[in-house]
């Protein structure tokens, strides 16, 4: 079953450190599913919580981390809580195990959040349910956060490429239109999608 809780932390490496910052995170938390974007040189950990009050027993490993990757690490950590919605996609397992995941990120204002939960049941629900280049698609909110809103959480084992076609696709950027003028706050972060590539777990 998916996580009811999910911690996302992600960091930025430094030039040509990302493979030494890769293994020290590993070695740091073994259990943990480690991923890297496509694009740049990002690190993405999603760890799986019991529940919100499980994130006391982190702030210990958070001062590892800062500790031991700093020399790895062009920026500062940047963490969020996410809380479990709903599922079009589900999966047997705390995260996907698939390859790849990528986080598509919406900033939904509260106020049509009601009605954009509708919504998306029969569009973007409906095109993710229709796709068999998605595994696992997963429905979060943010619980805590500085780029608040919902965080989509894909997983898929065919290549970047025969995925994204699902959302480039011309039903899809309708969908993305109609969003738009609907329920995406404004600004540049009001909607973002990266993927990731599996490293560890």
């Amino acid at each position: 079953m998916a996580a009811t809780t999910l911690l996302v932390t992600e960091v930025t490496t430094a030039a040509d450190a990302l493979d030494a910052a890769a293994k020290q995170w590993a070695e740091i938390r073994p259990e943990g599913h480690l991923f890297r974007s496509l694009e740049g040189s990002t690190l993405l950990r999603l760890t799986p919580l019991s529940g919100v009050e499980a994130l006391a027993g982190e702030t210990e490993l958070f001062e590892r981390e800062f500790a031991e990757l700093a020399p790895y690490v062009a920026g500062d950590f940047r963490r969020q809580v996410l809380t479990f919605v709903e599922a079009a996609k589900s999966t047997a397992d705390a995260v996907p195990l698939t390859r790849y995941v990528q986080l598509r990120h919406i900033e939904v204002p509260p106020g049509v959040f009601a009605d954009y939960r509708k919504w998306r049941e029969g569009t973007i629900f409906d095109v993710v349910r229709r796709a068999e280049e998605v595994e696992v698609f997963l429905a979060y909110h943010s619980l805590l956060s500085t780029e608040p809103g919902v965080m989509f959480v894909s997983g898929f084992d065919t290549t970047p490429e025969r995925y994204g076609a699902v959302f480039t696709s011309a039903e899809y950027q309708e969908i993305v239109r109609q969003a738009g003028s609907a329920y995406i706050a404004g600004g540049e972060r009001g909607l973002f999608t990266t993927i990731y590539e599996r490293v560890t777990g």
